[in-house]
């Protein structure tokens, strides 16, 4: 787990070395182990380690394989590492590291771009061809690991995070009216490539990007889950179903303990975390550490679920730290999330990862998260009334569940400049929900909450605040194996029992029935569904300045509104709209935009 960046130019100049490492610098967070900084006329790589996997100097990056002719550099875990080397080996190849780094070199060298598909794992990476100049880089299936570029006819730069693209500087930072419709609409989604920001994009999920040194490039899209059912399943029963996927999870689990320093889990309390704690322990792990947070509790909103993640705690016999916070450390924590966020993002649960985070990494440096479970196996209300209706209807019920106001509601709330005739973000569901290849209305809603919603809030939500603070986060639930396996479940027995259905089935087997048969929770942050004292002053200064006022973005009628009445106005999914405004004039301002 690192941070990369780096800038390859098209018009004959060098690269920009001390761009690089204004970016470098800015990635310190995520990679407090060490810097590297590599360059050859026209390209230029940077990289901050976070030691995991063979903590000697021979797994430092950028990689360079003199004897290969290429120059890597990577931010991620390749859990199958081992086999591929032994694989290579086998075809010939020699190493002088133990990395993982090392493998994808190698694995480039002789798969060429297909060696995506073999990587068990989650990764960003570039590659550099020193003979031909050629360069290439690649995101995993479902997007666990990100990757910004910011790219004009003379060069294109690119980086782990946002913010360190802004570093290096001559970043076009005017807002992208479509990608301020789908933050304000989709609950801060802002499906890729788009960012808040027109100067900058994200590679997509599941990319390859090949790009010549004439700056011409291809992209092409290398996996897909396919949510149709398959002949072969035909006589599955629900039991059936339920070992297979028993199995998928227990190898997912097994996988991502792939280190060579200990792995902990982080545990919420629910069903997913819980999951994972019972299955490592059935592995033969003991002693294994666990970490649970909560908080104050505010306008009669509980901030905490630690009796939940007591009883796992208890039951396995793990190494368990409770950390409680105040209303006074999540007020002070609030500057530093939104720094780390490398987009705005507005789901409560942020600030809690980020002191989650922060505790944890004091003892421990890789963890395993329950993130996915709902978006894979359909934990999530808008799905079973989703079930047996025609496309067009299931469009519209999951917008009204899940959108945090329609079109006609958003000309209210943002000013002239950034208003838009047509609706982009119910199109994009609209297109994305009929393309083919998912066979009913809940299984083409799963597809894009899996491919977009999971990847642009809870899964970037981790990635940002663990890395923030120099901790691998791991998500078993987007093992990519285990999401095929999900995808071709039939949807019925994925909503049985309120949900998650046959996750609950397998959770029966092996953890205590409490934390299965209990209401659906969230990670309560209540000072920021409930705005008051501080973080109330916070908004509404950022809301007032003159920066909010030059940039005029909302309507200022409607913020007034708002401020009268901080907590009256809640979206679907009971998020307060105040604070999504506020936030995001909060991060631009945090990231001097």
């Amino acid at each position: 787990m690192c941070g990369l960046c780096g800038e390859i130019t098209f018009d004959g100049s060098m690269a920009d070395t001390t761009a690089v490492a204004r970016m470098v610098e800015s990635l310190v967070p995520r990679g407090p182990d060490g810097q590297g900084s590599w360059s050859n006329g026209r390209v230029a790589f940077g990289h901050r380690r976070l030691s995991v996997i063979d903590l000697s100097s021979c797994g430092s990056q950028p990689m360079v394989d003199n004897e290969l002719g290429l120059t890597a550099v990577f931010n991620g875990c390749i859990y199958d590492y081992k086999e591929l080397r032994a694989e290579l080996e086998g075809h010939g190849y020699r190493f002088f590291s133990h990395s993982d780094t090392e493998v994808i070199l190698k694995g480039y060298h002789h798969w060429g771009t297909d060696v995506v598909s073999h990587l068990h794992g989650m990764f960003a990476f570039v590659i550099h061809e020193r003979d031909t100049g050629r360069v290439v880089m690649a995101r995993d299936r479902l997007g666990i690991k990100p990757l910004y570029l910011a790219e004009s006819p003379k060069r294109l730069r690119f980086a782990s995070t946002l913010p360190a693209l802004l570093k290096a500087g001559d970043v076009d930072t005017s807002i992208d009216p479509v990608a301020l419709h789908h933050y304000l609409t989709w609950h801060a989604v802002v499906p890729a490539p788009r960012t808040i920001l027109a100067g900058v994009r994200k590679l997509p999920p599941a990319t390859v990007r090949v790009i010549e040194p004439d700056g011409s490039s291809t992209e092409h899209r290398y996996w897909d889950a396919t949510y149709e059912r398959r002949p072969e399943h035909a006589s599955w029963s629900a039991r059936d179903w339920e070992d297979a996927i028993e199995e998928a999870l227990r190898v997912a689990v097994r996988r991502r303990l792939v280190a060579d320093i200990p792995v902990g889990v982080l545990l919420s309390g629910g069903l997913d975390s819980s999951l994972i704690v019972g299955l490592l322990a059935q592995e033969g792990q003991t002693g294994l550490a666990t970490y649970s947070i909560g908080f104050e509790s505010v306008g009669g909103r509980e901030g905490d679920e630690f009796a939940y993640s007591d009883v796992i705690a208890e039951h396995f016999s793990t190494d368990h730290h409770r950390i409680r916070v105040t209303s006074d450390e999540l007020s002070a924590a609030l500057g530093h999330a939104i720094g780390a966020m490398a987009e705005p993002m507005v789901s409560h649960d942020v600030v809690a990862f980020d002191l989650l985070s922060e505790r944890v990494s004091e003892t421990i440096r890789v963890v395993q998260s329950g993130q996915g479970a709902d978006e894979v196996f359909a934990g999530y209300h808008w799905y079973p009334p989703l079930a047996g209706v025609g496309r067009e209807e299931a469009v519209e019920r999951y917008a009204r569940a899940f959108f945090d106001r329609d079109h006609a509601q958003l000309r209210r709330v943002v000013s002239d400049r950034y208003a838009l005739d047509e609706d982009p973000s119910l199109a994009f569901v609209r297109d994305h929900m009929s393309r083919p290849g998912a066979e009913t209305a809940v299984d083409a809603a799963l597809r894009l909450d899996s491919e977009v919603m999971l990847v642009d809030d809870p899964v970037k939500r981790v990635d940002n605040m663990s890395m923030a603070w120099g901790l691998e986060a791991r998500v078993p639930f987007l093992d990519h194996d285990l999401v095929e396996l999900a995808a071709m479940c039939p949807p019925e027995l994925k909503l049985a029992d309120g949900g998650k259905g046959v996750l609950k089935a397998i959770g029966r087997r092996i953890i205590p029935p409490e934390v299965i048969d209990r209401p659906k929770g969230y990670f309560p942050v209540p000072a920021i569904t409930h705005l008051e004292g501080k973080v109330l002053g916070l908004v509404r200064d950022a809301l007032t300045s003159d920066a909010a006022r030059d940039r005029a973005l909302f309507r200022p009628e409607y913020v007034d509104e708002l401020l009268a009445d901080p907590n009256g106005e809640l979206t679907p999914l009971r998020g307060n709209k105040l604070w999504q405004l506020g936030l995001l004039e909060l991060w631009l301002q945090s990231h001097a935009v």
